[in-house]
């Protein structure tokens, strides 16, 4: 078996036999790797490293902690009392201290356990003993955010308590409680990526069969407003300010660094796939100069992260025959010419169809969504007019024409104004029918609507 630490490298007698030599891997352990440089005399620095619930882990920098301190959040500066300490052997064992050097659990009084989830990697110190804190640490922010819905209304309790449990395992989700219009109550979830957000969404299916639907993820806009160039961030369609609003100097939306490495034989399809979505400075290298197999490349672009967090890697995977592998990195925030787009049905906005559309798609993804919402609502007794909107501004319309009887069945002969007469009121009822009538979009719609945000 060979050890390495700190460039030395040690070479110790290990039988592959269970049980025997362990003993003296161990010794070697302790004697040649050194201990942690700590001081227990120096005031409390503690590292949370991990949390589970109302129970955290903590690395003991220096100092001591101990049942009934009071220790404090130098990211927060939120006070808590330690109700009890202890190590992991391998099950929770209390004890009276722990010490600089050790990893031990704590115990506090975390009002909600939900707490936790933003310390990951905070310092915290002895209070009315303010430390310096560990370097390196940075709050982990949501980048992906999606709507959360029962498919019957009713079980909405059910899926709150579902979310908050997965949430004790699963620090990074954001939780908020959003109303719609269409599909009632709900929350509002927000995740680092795709990945993670399909993760949760089938953890939440698995393990808690809830029966829900997704919105179309989207991610958070910068909006900066005249005067005081104060920024706000919004992460919910709904909320992003109207065109007309003179109060907004300009909008700017996450970029990405993304990377893709494909065989040279999908190079034009990826660099077309790359500016469909609005990919810029796209650059390529070849990694297998002057070999005898396959030659790959890789492109590097930057690209909205809105354009990503949909269908991109289905099409990736599809023009490069599954051979494509993509990564991203952020990229920080870029100006972008951004509008919110509602959907309408005989004049009442959809919000949990509302999207932000990039200028260049706003004819584009009107018209496709106008056209999936044909296909998927019935019709009714009066026409429903369904149009896309930005603003007070109509970009695209479909209608479905009404269910209509034919009323002049029943009338063989006499003048031709009779026959005028019946359609005519039959007009009018429906012109009455289409002031007072309430057009409700199914749940099966949604199913087929909210699949993607651009479509196939």
């Amino acid at each position: 078996m060979l050890m390495e630490h700190d460039g030395a490298s040690y070479l110790l007698n290990l039988i592959d036999t269970p049980g025997i030599g362990v003993s003296e891997v161990l010794e070697a352990i302790i004697k040649r790797i050194p201990p942690p440089v700590a001081l227990r005399e120096a005031p409390l620095k503690a590292l949370l490293f991990d949390s589970s619930g109302v129970i955290s882990l903590f690395s003991i920098q220096d100092g001591v902690l101990k049942k009934g301190d009071k220790i404090v959040s130098c990211h927060t500066k939120k006070r808590y009392d330690v109700i009890e300490v202890g190590v992991m052997n391998p099950e929770e064992t209390p004890i009276g201290n722990i010490y600089a050097g050790q990893v031990g659990y704590v115990a506090c009084n975390m009002k909600q356990s939900s707490e936790g989830k933003s310390h990951i990697g905070d310092t915290f110190y002895q209070f009315g003993e303010a430390v310096e804190p560990l370097a390196g640490f940075k709050q982990s922010k949501a980048m992906v955010f999606a709507g959360v819905f029962p498919v019957d209304s009713n079980d909405f309790p059910k899926l709150e308590e579902s979310i908050a449990r997965l949430t004790l395992t699963d620090r990074s989700v954001s939780v908020q409680r959003e109303s719609s219009a269409a599909l009632g109550q709900g929350c509002r979830l927000g995740f680092l990526g795709t990945l993670h957000m399909d993760v949760f969404r089938q953890r939440l299916e698995d393990e808690y069969d809830a029966n829900v639907i997704i919105t179309s993820p989207s991610v958070p806009y910068e909006i900066v407003y005249r005067g005081t160039d104060k920024t706000k961030l919004i992460s919910n369609p709904v909320d992003f300010p109207d065109p007309h609003d003179q109060k907004v100097i300009e909008v700017r939306e996450p970029m990405v660094k993304a990377t893709i490495i494909v065989p040279d034989e999908y190079l034009g399809d990826m660099m077309d796939l790359i500016s469909n979505h609005r990919g810029t400075d796209i650059e390529h290298k070849y990694l297998d100069p002057g070999s005898s197999t396959a030659i790959r490349v890789m492109l590097t672009s930057t690209m909205p992260l809105s354009e990503i967090v949909t269908d991109f890697f289905d099409k990736l995977k599809q023009r490069s025959s599954g051979f494509a592998s993509f990564d991203y990195e952020d990229a920080s925030y870029m100006k972008s010419d951004l509008s919110k787009m509602m959907l309408q049905l005989n004049g009442k906005p959809i919000d949990a169809l509302a999207m932000v559309v990039h200028k260049s798609n706003i004819a584009k993804t009107g018209r496709l969504w106008t056209k999936k919402l044909k296909e998927v609502i019935p019709r009714q007794l009066f026409e429903v007019a369904i149009q896309a909107t930005i603003g007070s501004k109509v970009m695209a319309r479909e209608t479905i024409s009404a269910i209509r009887k034919d009323v002049t069945a029943g009338l063989y002969g006499g003048h031709y104004e009779r026959k005028l007469k019946h359609l005519e009121r039959q007009r009018e009822s429906k012109r009455k029918m289409k002031r007072v009538g309430n057009i409700e979009l199914p749940q099966e719609a949604f199913y087929d609507i909210l699949r993607t945000k651009q479509g196939e």
